[in-house]
This record gives C-alpha cells, sequence and structure tokens, in this order.
C-alpha cells in the first residue's frame, strides 16, 4: 500500500489530484447506478425506514470525518514540524560560519570552506536524493572533516576560549537539526492508516447509495459533491505526507539564502 501511494509523489501534483478526486467521483456514480438498479429494487424501502438510514449515514461520516481530520491535522503538523527544523539547520549553520569567520589564520579559510561546501552539499547533492525519497549519507564525511580541523585550535586568550566554547555549541544545533532533517526524509503515514482512510472513503460513500431518491439525477449529484469533498482532504494529506516528496516538499531556499548573502565566495 506505501510503495503504490508514493508512487504518486513521482507525477505531478496536478494529475495526483485528479486522479484521486476522479476515482472516487467514478465509484460514486458508478456504485449508485449499480445500487439503484441491483439492490434497491430486492429492499422493502419505506419513508419511516429514511429516519434510521439518515442515523446510520451520519453515524459513519461522523467517525469518518473525525478519523480523516485528525489524520490531516496530524500530517500538516508534521509537514510544519519538518520545515522548522529546515530553518533551524540553516539558521545554525550561519551561525557556525560566523564564528568560524573570527578564528585566526591558517585555520579560519579552512573552517570557512569546509561549511560552505556542507552547505553546497545540502543544496546541490543531499536534497534531490531526500526528494525521491533517500537518505543522504554524504554529509556525514563532510562533517567529520569539519570537526577534525576544529577540535585541532587550541585558544590562547580568553576571549579565543569564549568564541571556541561558542562555535562548538552551533557546531552541536547544527548536527543536532541535521539528525533531525534526515530522520524526516522516511516520515509518512504508516500503510495501515492509508488502508483506514480509503476504506472508509468507500464505505462512506457506499453509505450514501442506499437512499430512496426518487430523482437519480439529484441523488448522482449530491454523492458526487460528497465523493469530491473526500477527495480534497484525502489528496491534502498525500500532498503533505512526506515533507520533501513531491510538489510540494520542502525546498532549500534557507540554506541557498544563507549560501548567497554570507558565503558565497
Amino acid at each position: 500500500m506505501r510503495s503504490m501511494l508514493e508512487s504518486l509523489f513521482d507525477i505531478p501534483l496536478v494529475i495526483a489530484g485528479m486522479v484521486i478526486i476522479g476515482s472516487l467521483c467514478l465509484f460514486a456514480i458508478g456504485g449508485l447506478l449499480l445500487v439503484r438498479r441491483c439492490v434497491l429494487p430486492h429492499l422493502r424501502i419505506h419513508d419511516e425506514d429514511a429516519h434510521f438510514s439518515a442515523a446510520m449515514v451520519h453515524s459513519v461520516m461522523v467517525f469518518y470525518g473525525l478519523a480523516l481530520a485528525l489524520i490531516a491535522v496530524n500530517v500538516f503538523e508534521t509537514y510544519a514540524d519538518v520545515s522548522k527544523i529546515i530553518s533551524q539547520e540553516a539558521t545554525a549553520l550561519a551561525v557556525l560560519y560566523r564564528d568560524v569567520s573570527t578564528y585566526p589564520e591558517p585555520i579560519r579559510p579552512q573552517l570557512q570552506k569546509e561549511v560552505r561546501d556542507y552547505v553546497d552539499y545540502v543544496i546541490h547533492e543531499a536534497w534531490p536524493l531526500q526528494q525521491r525519497g533517500q537518505v543522504p549519507s554524504g554529509g556525514v564525511d563532510r562533517m567529520n572533516r569539519f570537526q577534525d580541523t576544529l577540535i585541532t585550535f587550541e585558544p590562547t586568550t580568553e576571549g579565543q576560549k569564549l568564541l571556541h566554547a561558542e562555535t562548538l555549541r552551533a557546531y552541536n544545533n547544527m548536527i543536532q537539526a541535521r539528525r533531525l532533517r534526515l530522520d524526516a526524509v522516511s516520515t509518512g503515514l504508516p500503510g495501515v492508516m492509508w488502508i483506514v482512510i480509503l476504506v472508509g472513503a468507500v464505505i462512506s460513500l457506499s453509505a450514501s447509495f442506499f437512499f430512496k431518491v426518487e430523482d437519480v439525477r439529484l441523488h448522482g449529484i449530491l454523492v458526487t459533491l460528497l465523493a469530491s469533498f473526500l477527495g480534497m482532504v484525502i489528496f491534502m494529506t498525500l500532498a503533505l505526507d512526506c515533507p520533501f516528496r513531491g510538489d510540494l516538499g520542502v525546498r532549500p531556499e534557507p540554506y541557498q539564502l544563507i549560501y548567497d548573502h554570507l558565503m558565497k565566495p
């Protein structure tokens, strides 16, 4: 289930939305016509049964709507948290670069270059991998080289000791944010939750087929509107499910901004 859904991230978001909404609308129209032709004639439905049917459909829609709303809110909060992590890492890199820019020669240009190369790597190499759902690993060696260079510096004055301590703090903050970013690459709803979402949509739509509406066109319009609304909510959940995937995936603008304004030679 999860692999099938991930294939939707490889196509444009507009097409994915049309596929999801269109599929539900086709199911709604086809299911409605099938039920009215083959099922309803065999059921003894009276006017007083409408109250019970309405209560049952209302219960199904309430429980499904509540579950879908909670899932959608959770997905959006995860997306917002990942965006915040990206900003935190970019900010930590900017602070780190400014700190190492005050180090004495000859270590200063080397530290600056290693931070600058890491940011360039994140933008041009790591991000394309993240957009394909792959966890990049090339940043480990770059950060290890930076750390090896940094710990070789021996501060000789009180000012240098304070500066070195602040640099190490900024470096630790950056490493923490980097780890959270990499963990978020594989973030997504488990397959069982997607089964609940899709099967729940089918059940909710199917429940609306059993009302005795005289005008089939009116019944079809209402069921199609319901299917379209459910499709839009499911589409929104899918679009934000994997924070780095698809057209709405998080972009490396914060890194590009600090690189252009602070680090670009």
